[in-house]
C-alpha cells in the first residue's frame, strides 16, 4: 500500500481523538503499532487499524488494563468479552461506592465548617434542627478518669464491629442533660456523623451552645447553658450531642477546635397535654 493511502499519526490523532503521544505509547508497548513506518521514520496507518482503535479505546474507557486489552487484541469472543465486561462492572461498583463514601464525607465536613464559620463563640440560643443521622459505638468505660484517650482508643478499635466510619466527624453523646451538666467530657458514647446511621439525633427545639478549645474542654457553658435554661423556664429531654464543627481538618491550633453542644427541650405543649 502506498503512503499516499495511509493515515499519518497526526491524521490518526485527529480523526480518533487521541492524542499523538498516546499513539506512540501504543506502538511501543506492542499494542498498536504502525503499518507503516517512511523513510523519515515517521509512523503511518492503515485506515482500518481505526476499528482497532475502537476496541482499544472502549475497553480502556471502562478502565480495562492495557495488559488485558493486549492480550485479548488477537484472541477474544464474545463469551470472553462478557466476562471482562462482567468483572469490570464489579470493580467499578466498588469505585463507586468509595467515590459516594468520599462526597458524603466531603459534604459532611463542609457543612460542619460552613455552621462554624457562622456561629458566634460562647453564643446560647434556642434554634430548630433537623434529623441528624449517626452511628453511635459502644458505650464508654470512664471508670479510671485518668483520661477520655483510653475510652476514644477503644472506640476506635471496635469501629469495625459497629460498622464505624472513622473517616467521618466524631462527637459525644450524653444520655440527658443532667449527665452532661455533672460531667461534660466524658460523653456515654462516642458516635461518627455517618449518614448511614443506626440512630439519629432527633429533629425538634434544641438549646444550642457553641465552645471554642480543645476535645472535651468546655469552659463555662453548662454553668451558662443552665442558668439560661433556668431564667427562661426551659427543660430537657433526651440525649445531648457535642459536634465539633471544626477540627483537626480545618484548622492546626487544638485550642481554636468549635464544638456545637445541643440539648434537646421538652415540647410544653405536648407536656401540658400529657399532665
Amino acid at each position: 500500500m502506498e503512503e499516499s493511502s495511509l493515515l499519518s499519526i497526526k491524521e490518526l490523532a485527529k480523526v480518533t481523538g487521541i492524542t499523538q503521544s498516546t499513539l506512540r505509547y501504543y506502538d511501543e508497548i506492542g499494542l498498536l503499532s504502525p503499518t507503516l513506518r517512511g523513510d523519515n521514520n515517521y509512523r503511518y496507518y492503515h485506515p482500518h487499524q481505526i476499528v482497532l482503535l475502537n476496541f482499544i479505546n472502549v475497553l480502556a474507557d471502562m478502565g480495562v488494563s492495557l495488559a488485558k486489552i493486549k492480550e485479548l487484541k488477537t484472541d477474544r469472543t464474545p463469551s470472553s468479552i462478557l466476562e471482562v465486561l462482567r468483572r469490570q462492572e464489579v470493580e467499578l461498583n466498588r469505585q463507586l461506592r468509595e467515590i459516594q463514601g468520599a462526597y458524603t464525607i466531603i459534604h459532611t465536613f463542609r457543612d460542619n465548617i460552613q455552621t462554624g464559620l457562622l456561629a458566634r463563640d460562647g453564643e446560647i440560643s434556642v434554634q430548630d434542627l433537623p434529623e441528624l443521622p449517626i452511628i453511635l459505638g459502644q458505650d464508654n468505660d470512664f471508670r479510671n478518669r485518668e483520661s477520655w484517650y483510653s475510652a476514644f482508643m477503644d472506640f476506635y478499635k471496635s469501629a469495625q464491629q459497629y460498622r464505624i466510619n472513622l473517616r467521618y466527624p466524631i462527637g459525644g453523646m450524653h444520655e440527658s442533660m443532667n449527665d452532661w451538666l455533672r460531667e461534660p467530657g466524658w460523653p456515654k458514647k462516642y458516635f461518627s456523623m455517618d449518614p448511614v446511621g443506626n440512630s439519629v439525633r432527633a429533629a425538634g427545639k434544641y438549646l444550642v451552645s457553641y465552645h471554642r478549645d480543645y476535645y472535651g474542654q468546655f469552659g463555662d457553658i453548662p454553668e451558662r447553658m443552665e442558668g439560661f435554661a433556668r431564667e427562661n423556664g426551659l427543660q430537657f429531654e433526651g440525649p445531648v450531642y457535642n459536634i465539633y464543627l471544626h477540627d483537626e481538618i480545618c484548622t492546626v491550633d487544638p485550642n481554636q477546635y468549635l464544638v456545637q453542644i445541643t440539648a434537646r427541650l421538652k415540647d410544653s405543649k405536648r407536656t401540658a397535654r400529657r399532665d
